[in-house]
């Protein structure tokens, strides 16, 4: 039998019925020569351990594929990443088939001049930045107009991060399809339990994949209903598009209504400020996990629930994170409506009151840090604000902390980001805690994070370039790279500056370039414990005792000195006068000393 070269003409039906043909008279000895197919098969699938036909094979995958009937390993083959081979759907490749992730490498001056000139006049989309490197997103087609703005030092000083960035963002993606519902076998017989352990880390489905905010807003208010004691859904405000900015607030209010309780003192924890950072708010939502679970089962966790309260903030840009889920995975902004009709955005981290820049961005709409028409334009920015300003006025709360997940690039930044000559009050103080959330971070899992001011931590050339041996330069003498974006505006200088908030920080977590923001899912975790490790220290840190965690007696007990019973009831205890001890006394009590203790061990 042979088979026309027009099959795949055919009807589905006809087809199938035309392949089962072929595979029952493949059980016999064929009397004419192999069909000629329109498509080679590849030899190694010829037949498979089993003995059965290649044809068999052809006959399941198009079963499977009209059908969508699940395979033998459970999958289907249709829509859903079922192995690391399949390839993203039309619309993505549509999207992105034609970009790319290239990386600057920096080595003067003249050369970020350069960079940052082209990045205005052609609108890249700068990923990240650092005094060494520089990240910028574009099409393919608008290489060579780039790389004619540039000097020749620049033509050959830059390499592809991701070769195919259609495939990494279908990657970020969870699955569409689970290849199993019930637990492994070796996990069936665990019980469920919400304490965290790091074996049993893996086996929460939330922190397996990246959630929408679908199933993360349902997820605040069930650990709300399931921790009720310490637990609180909140509302920070609107978005732009009508949607709530949920938060969690997780804290233990003495009862004691006896002593005046002052001003409660309140730590704010928010990610996704940005909408396309997702690992930003996985660790927001990892964190507010570990301390809610953690509450009465470890002392540490414990003591700073009671002392503070912490207000968890998943994502700040609800609309934005929304978007990047349902249309465009690497949309920065929020989504309010701009002077252009057709570019729609404002960036959240630029848009609040203190140094608010409005000259580098006010002309173009359409940049990715676009800082609004003025200060405080951003919607979910001003109702941020508008809300702590509201719990520091009407609610008694006293905000000492502030936490900004970012990604990516593994750094901790610290005030100020609008200048890099200006120096914060506290700066020591600052440097401090933020060397200590450094190490936290390391000693979890070995990540190396640096640390330095959000501005020089993007624009300022290293202390040993044009430097004499032993010689740093100060501030005023140090010269700046060009900033690739504006600095100002920015909430980690307003918390700390408008609302004294002492100690405040942005945290750019993982990676340091290899996918960016496309991290993969299987990072969530480990990224989660650095997180969880960074703010647990941070609170031990805020009780005065600098991250260092005492288990007997309390933090705030082992400051104090223990008295005798007498002084407790009010006896004072009596000096007495000795007289001078000689060597052979010495000897007599050394002796005695050494009855005493033999005495006491044959008890």
């Amino acid at each position: 039998m042979r088979v026309s070269s027009n099959l795949f003409s055919l009807s589905p039906a006809l087809l199938l019925w035309t392949l089962t043909t072929l595979v029952n008279a493949s059980s016999h000895t064929l009397l004419h020569p192999a069909p000629q197919l329109p498509f080679q098969i590849p030899p190694q699938v010829s037949h498979d351990t089993n003995g059965r036909s290649w044809l068999s094979h052809v006959r399941d995958s198009l079963i499977q594929t009209i059908w969508r009937v699940p395979s033998e390993n459970g999958e289907t083959k249709v829509d859903c990443k079922s192995s690391a081979t399949s390839g993203p759907p039309s619309t993505l490749v549509a999207r992105y088939g034609g970009d790319l992730v290239l990386r600057f490498e920096i080595n003067s001056i003249e050369e970020a001049e350069a960079l940052a000139e082209a990045v205005n006049v052609l609108f890249l989309d700068v990923w990240e930045f650092t005094t060494e490197w520089v990240d910028i997103r574009l099409s393919k087609d608008v290489v060579p107009s780039l790389l004619g703005l540039l000097p020749p030092s620049l033509q050959h000083a830059h390499t592809p991060l991701m070769h195919d960035l259609a495939q990494a963002i279908f990657e970020s993606y969870p699955s569409l399809t689970f290849v199993d519902p019930s637990p492994p076998a070796h996990e069936a017989s665990r019980p469920f339990s919400p304490e965290l352990r790091p074996a049993r880390d893996e086996t929460n489905i939330f922190f397996q994949e990246y959630q929408p905010l679908s199933v993360i807003a349902p997820w605040m208010r069930l650990l709300q209903s399931l921790f009720p004691t310490h637990t609180r859904m909140i509302n920070i405000g609107m978005t732009y598009e009508g949607r709530d900015i949920p938060a969690l607030r997780v804290g233990v209010h003495p009862t004691n209504s006896e002593k005046p309780s002052g001003p409660r003192k309140t730590i704010i924890v928010v990610g996704g400020s940005h909408a396309r950072e997702w690992i930003s708010t996985s660790s927001v939502n990892y964190v507010a996990y570990s301390f809610i679970t953690a509450y009465g089962r470890d002392k540490s966790i414990t003591k700073l629930l009671e002392k503070f309260d912490w207000i968890f903030i998943p994502t700040l840009n609800p609309d934005g994170y929304i978007y990047t889920w349902e249309n465009d995975r690497l949309w920065r902004k929020n989504r309010q409506q701009t002077a252009l009709r057709f570019c729609k955005g404002v960036d959240l981290d630029r848009s609040y009151g203190f140094e608010w820049d409005s000259d580098a961005t006010k002309s173009n709409p359409c940049s990715e840090s676009f800082a609004g028409e003025s200060p405080f334009d951003g919607v979910e920015a001003r109702r941020f604000a508008n809300w702590v300003r509201n719990e520091t006025e009407k609610n008694n709360a006293e905000f000492v902390g502030f936490l900004d997940f970012h990604s990516y690039s593994q750094q901790v930044l610290y005030p100020y980001s609008y200048s890099c000559t200006s120096a914060p009050p506290s700066l020591e103080n600052l440097e401090e805690l933020a060397i200590g959330l450094a190490k936290a971070i390391r000693v979890t899992n070995g990540e190396i994070y640096g640390v330095t001011s959000a501005c020089e931590g993007s624009v300022a050339i290293p202390h040993g370039e044009d430097c004499q041996p032993g010689q740093e330069k100060s501030r005023e003498e140090k010269k700046l790279w060009p900033r690739m974006e504006t600095g100002g505006g920015s909430a980690l200088d307003w918390f700390y500056h408008e609302l004294r908030v002492s100690y405040a920080y942005q945290i750019k977590l993982r990676d340091t370039g290899s996918y960016g923001f496309l991290l993969p899912s299987k990072n969530i975790v480990p990224t989660g414990k650095e997180a969880f490790s960074a703010v647990k220290y941070f609170g031990q840190f805020l009780l005065g005792n600098k991250g260092i965690e005492k288990s007997e007696p309390g933090v705030n007990e082992a400051a104090e000195i223990s008295k005798p019973e007498e002084v407790e009831n009010g006896e004072e205890e009596k000096w007495v006068m000795v007289e001078k001890i000689g060597e052979e006394d010495l000897d007599v009590q050394d002796a005695a000393t050494t009855s005493e203790l033999r005495r006491r061990r044959r008890r």
